[in-house]
């Protein structure tokens, strides 16, 4: 029974660890959106700043060349961790269908044992109202 609680155990470990690593990732990925959010804010206020001086406008192309190579960065980056996110969910699940029959197992043996200890009280039961039965009946006859 020892060992079974430790398999429990360490699979109801393995599923908090992957629960905390989806919290990690779905951070990130909040985390990420935002920049794209930010840098998308920028290139709108950039924008409306190049229109009102020369070296604005000048300027302006290079500014949004960089801007385009962060956003397709940022966009790879959110490509990764949703690929990473995909793989923990599917981690998550075989780890918590591992966790659930382990302990239904359990629940399946705890409750043989409870049976089984159960037939031997009775049969204790039985005995002892046998042997009062066969001691009153030979006082009888006796």
């Amino acid at each position: 029974m020892k060992k079974q609680d430790t398999l429990i155990r360490l699979r109801k470990f393995r599923v908090d660890d992957l629960k905390r690593q989806m919290a990690t990732l779905d951070g990130m990925k909040a985390d990420v959106e935002k920049k794209v959010a930010d840098l998308e804010d920028s290139v709108a206020r950039e924008r409306q700043r190049a229109g009102e001086t020369d070296i604005g406008r000048l300027a302006f192309p290079s500014f949004l060349r960089s801007i385009e190579e962060r956003r397709e960065n940022l966009r790879a980056t959110l490509k990764n961790i949703e690929r990473e996110r995909m793989q923990c969910q599917n981690d998550l699940a075989g780890a918590f269908q591992e966790l659930k029959s382990l302990e239904f197992a359990a629940e399946q043996q705890a409750k043989r044992l409870a049976e089984i200890e159960a037939r031997r009280a009775q049969s204790r039961l039985d005995e002892m109202a046998l042997v009062r039965h066969l001691r009153k009946h030979a006082l009888r006859g006796a």
